[in-house]
């Protein structure tokens, strides 16, 4: 059973020393990867500098940004950025990409939010042709460095609903699916759309599949999970954030258990716990969950 953690990058009391013995203690086990979301707006750690950290002070564990939202960047300077964390790691890298759902975020580095999925489409192409060593321009020098994994870093799609789905059968090694509430049957339904797609896409192996939920196991898990799906849904407006809010469950270790092991049954390969405080008895409160 493998299960991953995600880095609190909204935490206002993730420093310099929480953030390095956090990613210390994942790698030391049984955790499978370390990942990092990416928010422009609103109080959050940058994912990129995360992830080189979490690189640069572990030895095991996966690197996974995710979700990279792929079109607010240069394709061309996020092949360079995510080779440069493959060197870093060691050739531990997997990347999730998706086009998110924050408009705001695109507006505040100006770029476009218009055609985001065929642009993701068209910069997954250019990152592999970047990590095969094509230059990106006629005539030009290849841009480095080359990934240490020789194909390049496994690219995930976030991924949801059925036309993304589609999409990520043409071009994905795997996809991405997360539950808010950690809920297997809607983890089942969007993995059964994954399996759909990549068939009629003609894919001689099938996609790798992770799926995510939020939790918290701290001393005041109620309402640290509820303070925090609402804080991260308060750009959607504060009367759906607080709805939302209030139907999160998994805040005891009997039912994060549950979704756990619901999620492999629903066929995930890999499940991605995203802790909603930076505490670290989170880690150590979720770790007899799944550890053997």
């Amino acid at each position: 059973m493998e299960v991953g953690i995600c880095l609190p990058y909204m935490e206002r009391d993730f420093g310099r020393e929480g953030i390095l013995s956090y990613c210390r203690s994942v790698d030391q086990g049984p955790w499978s990867s370390l990942s990092c979301g990416e928010r422009i707006t609103g109080y959050t750690l940058e994912m990129r500098t995360m992830l080189a950290a979490a690189a640069a002070v572990t030895e095991r564990v996966r690197i996974m940004p995710s979700l990279y939202v792929l079109p607010m960047h240069s394709a061309v300077w996020a092949a360079k950025e995510i080779a440069t964390l493959d060197v870093l790691s060691g050739g531990r890298v997997a990347v999730c990409v998706g086009v998110g759902g924050r408009e705001v975020d695109y507006a505040a580095v100006g770029s476009s939010f218009a055609r985001r999925h065929a642009r993701m489409d068209e910069q997954v192409r250019t990152m592999r042709e970047v990590w095969s060593g094509r230059p990106p321009i006629e005539g030009g020098d290849e841009v480095g460095p080359r990934p240490v994994q020789s194909a390049g870093p496994p690219i995930l799609a976030g991924a949801m609903g059925p036309k993304a789905m589609r999409r990520a059968a043409e071009w994905a090694d795997g996809v991405y699916t997360f539950s808010m509430g950690g809920d297997p049957a809607e983890i089942k339904r969007m993995l059964d759309m994954a399996d759909a797609a990549w068939a009629d896409a003609g894919r001689d192996t099938p996609p790798r599949k992770l799926g995510g939920f939020w939790f918290s196991l701290c001393d005041d898990a109620e309402n640290a999970l509820k303070s925090y799906v609402h804080q991260y849904l308060a750009v959607f407006g504060d009367s759906a954030a607080r709805s939302i809010a209030k139907t999160m469950t998994r805040f005891t270790a009997d039912r994060v258990q549950a979704s756990i092991e619901g999620l492999h049954e629903a066929g995930c390969d890999e499940v991605v716990l995203s802790p909603c405080t930076a505490d670290p008895i989170e880690l150590e409160r979720a770790t007899p969950l799944f550890a053997q």
